[in-house]
């Protein structure tokens, strides 16, 4: 390894030294022998220390182990030497084979090709969010509707993708603004899915506020996985997602209930098939973090997805009255995460989706991929996103920037590019390049790098280049500071918690969302 730098808890500039942080060790009298040590990264976790190693093992040590590791001092068929050799961190004993399988696993999505396809059915939107990052258009402007000549256009580039498995997203605006070409690319789509040979599954992000009965139904029978967004409790949802009538919250709430209800009428197991919910975090969020745990629960939803406000659309404009420091969206993060933990631990099993994303790597060595969290990120060769007129962009992010006047992020058109014109575009490989953290220069060394991941589109809107620098990325430091309190609760190993961990990185397949058995194999794509 290179010099290694003073180990020590990062402190925010500018901020208190934190209760967490430990003091450095004497590398002057300590320093790594050469030789001994697989290559390894660290990082302090409370009086602990943590070693990863390239492939991903991992391993918590105390301030005297890591002293002896470091040092090239550990004792053969010692305690220490036996965890270690089962970590893949001792040179002599490393198993190239084991670490190639384990790098092999976690990066199994590389050569899948794009599985998601976002489709932009519209702009237009009934709600008015005050943190809008789909550039909503008013519900006059028919002219942002995707037409169906457009929409099976983008099924056809979207079922030449290379990925076996794929996933039509419909987005807006509001997609039930446009739902006839909702239901067409339903019935086109699945019907081209059969005979291509392509499993298929359609999802829906809505607010549901224009949902009824017959519209409901149609979801139900195409097996279309809904979505919506919850803010948390009545007062503030409604004060962040605004109706004309001002009953957002109340909308949401009656169509998850009748949704959840449908699943179990079917037969279907309710904590697997439920409605998706998701959060925004904003300003006002932030002291509220039980409140907004206790209204998911009491939806019934199994889990919650704390995420941190972005930069694009209506949001951009909005920042001064929305934003707030990362540090304070963490400890927002620390007391949700410890009052679900609470809640798990008295039988109510619900998780925090940014915990399972990061535990499934750190725990089951697998990586869920899930776009914004992967090496290299799934821009481009993981999504792609159809806009409501034909254009065809890298991800949704990407379409978010086109809208605010900056296309850096466009492909091509569902009318003109071919499928290889999209995925082999410059923009898509830059993408990939930017993506890889085994090439960034801030993450190569990062302890947390077999784990994480870099998302371009942000790195470039909030600094200016799809590279980003990563030691000044709110991105960075939330994703570090997520992993900080994960290992924090490893290196504890409450029984409870653990336990509570490993329900989190179960994998439980939907498989009622995936489109009928297709009749015949795939051939000429």
């Amino acid at each position: 390894m290179s010099q290694v730098p003073p180990l020590m808890t990062p402190i925010e500039p500018g901020s208190a030294p934190s209760a967490r942080a430990v003091a450095p060790l004497d590398f002057v009298a300590l320093r790594p022998q050469a030789g001994t040590q697989a290559f390894f990264r660290h990082r302090a976790i409370l009086d602990k220390v943590l070693i990863t190693g390239f492939e991903g093992s991992w391993l918590l040590l105390t301030r005297d182990e890591f002293g002896r590791f470091a040092a090239g001092a550990v004792v053969p068929g010692s305690e220490l030497h036996t965890r270690l050799v089962a970590g893949n961190f001792l040179r002599a004993e490393y198993d190239v084979r084991r670490a190639a399988a384990a790098v092999k696993a976690r990066r199994h999505f590389v050569h899948a090709g794009p599985n998601l396809h976002i489709f932009v059915v519209t702009l237009r939107c009934n709600e008015t969010c005050v943190y809008c990052h789909a550039s909503r258009a008013n519900m006059d402007q028919v002219q942002t509707d995707m037409t169906p000549e457009i929409a099976e256009k983008a099924v056809e580039l979207a079922l030449r993708s290379t990925s076996p498995f794929i996933t039509i997203e419909f987005q807006g605006g509001e997609p039930l603004v446009n739902f006839a070409v909702v239901q067409h690319i339903c019935r086109y789509a699945g019907r081209r899915a059969q005979e291509l040979g392509k499993q298929l599954q359609f999802t829906m992000v809505s607010n549901f506020a224009l949902m009824d009965d017959a519209k409901l139904d149609f979801l139900i029978e195409h097996r279309v996985q809904l979505c919506t967004s919850i803010d948390g409790p009545e007062q503030l949802h409604n004060a962040q997602r605004k109706l004309p009538t001002m009953d957002a919250h109340q909308r949401a709430v009656h169509w998850i209930k009748r949704i959840n209800q449908r699943y179990v009428d079917m037969g279907l197991d309710p904590t697997v098939y439920h409605v998706e919910a998701l959060l925004t975090t904003t300003r006002e969020t932030l002291p509220m973090w039980k409140q907004v745990v206790d209204t998911y629960i009491g939806l019934g939803c199994k889990a919650l997805f704390l995420r941190p406000i972005d930069p694009f659309g209506f949001a951009d404009r909005t920042r001064l009255r929305l934003e707030y420091p990362r540090s304070a969206y963490l400890e927002f993060y620390r007391n949700a995460l410890d009052y679900m933990l609470e809640l798990n631990r008295q039988g109510v099993q619900v998780l925090e989706r940014y915990a399972g994303i990061f535990l499934t790597k750190i725990l089951r060595g697998e990586d869920p991929n899930f776009l914004d969290l992967r090496s290299p990120s799934g821009a481009g060769i993981g999504q792609l996103a159809y806009n409501y007129d034909g254009k065809i962009f890298s991800c949704d992010e990407g379409r978010m920037l086109h809208e605010m006047g900056d296309s850096k992020f466009h492909l091509g058109d569902v009318h003109t590019s071919s499928y290889r014109d999209l995925v082999g575009h410059e923009t898509v490989r830059a993408m990939v390049l930017a993506s890889n953290l085994d090439g960034q220069p801030d993450c190569v060394n990062c302890t947390y790098q077999p784990y994480c991941g870099t998302i371009p589109t942000f790195n470039y809107k909030n600094q200016g280049s799809i590279f980003g620098r990563m030691r000044e990325s709110s991105v960075c430091a939330v994703h570090k500071g997520i992993q900080d309190l994960l290992f924090e609760k490893l290196a504890a190993a409450d029984p409870a918690v653990l336990a509570a961990f490993d329900r989190w990185t179960t994998h439980r397949a939907r498989e009622h969302f995936v489109q009928p058995e297709p009749t015949t194999p795939a051939a000429g794509l």
